[in-house]
């Protein structure tokens, strides 16, 4: 049995910061107790971070253990065997760990990689929800994973096969993508009825299923299926982003949660061909962040992940960045922290032990330096991690 208590200079507890509140309470790999400060009970050992703040562990809503973050990450993957796949999986979760991230959702790897990894893994690094391999179309975005599949039956079959293999989400790509030439990001890669057999078939299996969709198209059509979740949700056409007002309306009454994936190093140069084919998308970081404008705007459910590992700008530990960037984008820094807290933990499937300070939760912790909620760029200054109540070592 192990008990500490954190003493900081105040708490956010996944949606606002609580008055008067700098004491939690830790045993035995759970939240014990929410104290207003700064009188800890007798006997309980303490930590001391009189300048931090304290909120939940940062969730990554969408993230590529298996890619490593180098030149052509996704291309590379199927060239690796088991032991580099794992050793490459566990290098990314100490990346994210050491960005103050304790959950992640694993949102495409090769071959259910990532399921197979989880279920020989030890402790000591962040708590990961799987996809396994993304469903894609026959030769369609990130066909080399090893999610093919056509037809209603197809589909089914394949949903089926991730729930067979341990997937706790199943993640469709409803659109073609950028990183894969002779894909077409404005348009679907499925038609009505394969899309709403896929979700038919996860939902009957009881899992939720989220979909990739850049294309305006592709996102009306997973919206119509009654998808769980829409990574990206960029509304391309021919003639740019189109996110009318009847869409933002429906996104928002559906509740169904929108994953942007913003952020990206700023310290990396982005090869001139990648820029040049985001562009010939639509896909400009302007564009982008107006989008996530509106969407927060209009009331819609936002979760944070970074698409982690897919390249040099987007590394693992990236979500502080991608946090930065929706405070740069309009939201408010509050918002932005409870997107990759409360509302990613609810969108993950872990929102009953997970993403809040509350008494009964694990604790998963993260303490800053500074306030958050005035200055987002405090999440780049960890003074501490942990993991069910444990320091974390990385």
């Amino acid at each position: 049995m192990t008990s500490l208590a954190i003493r900081v200079a105040r708490v956010f507890d996944g949606e606002r910061l609580l008055d008067g509140v700098s004491v939690v309470l830790v045993k035995d790999g759970r939240i014990a107790g929410v104290e207003a400060g700064p009188a800890v009970p007798g006997g309980w050992p303490v930590r001391d971070l009189p300048d931090g703040t304290l909120l939940p562990g940062l969730i990554d809503a969408h993230v590529h253990l298996c890619a490593d973050g180098g030149p052509g990450a996704l291309d590379r993957l199927a060239g690796r065997t088991e032991e580099q796949t794992d050793a490459t999986i566990e290098a990314s979760l100490r990346a994210h760990l050491a960005a103050g991230v304790t959950t992640v959702r694993d949102l495409g790897d090769h071959r259910d990689a990532v399921p197979a990894w989880r279920s020989r893994g030890g402790p000591g690094l962040p708590a990961v929800v799987a996809a396994g391999a993304p469903i894609t179309s026959v030769g369609g975005h990130c066909g080399s994973m090893g999610g093919e599949a056509r037809g209603a039956d197809g589909l089914r079959e394949a949903v089926r096969l991730r729930a067979e293999r341990g997937a706790d989400i199943v993640k469709i790509m409803a659109s073609g993508g950028v990183l894969t030439p002779g894909t077409d990001t404005m348009s679907p890669q499925f038609t009505d009825d394969e899309l709403r057999a896929a979700v038919a078939e996860a939902h009957a299996l009881g899992l939720p299923i989220t979909a990739h969709a850049h294309a305006l198209a592709a996102v009306r059509q997973a919206l119509d299926a009654g998808v769980d979740g829409i990574e990206h949700c960029t509304c391309l056409t021919p003639d740019g982003v189109r996110l009318d007002d009847a869409l933002l309306a429906a996104l928002a009454g559906s509740q169904v949660a929108v994953c942007a994936t913003l952020g990206s190093d700023p310290g990396v140069v982005v090869p001139p061909q990648v820029v040049a084919m985001a562009e010939r998308a639509g896909i400009t970081e302007a564009v982008l962040q107006e989008a996530v404008a509106r969407l927060h705007r209009g009331g819609v459910r936002l979760v944070a992940g970074s698409d982690g590992g897919i390249g040099p700008a987007k590394p693992h530990g990236l979500l502080p960045a991608t946090l930065g960037e929706y405070v740069r984008s309009g939201l408010p820094e509050t918002s932005a922290l409870a997107a990759a807290t409360s509302a990613a933990a609810g969108a993950c499937g872990v929102g009953d032990r997970k993403g809040r300070i509350r008494t009964g939760h694990d604790a998963d912790l993260l303490v800053v330096d500074g306030d958050p909620t005035r200055d987002i760029a405090a999440l780049g200054r960890p003074l501490a991690v942990y993991l069910a109540g444990r320091p974390a070592t990385g």
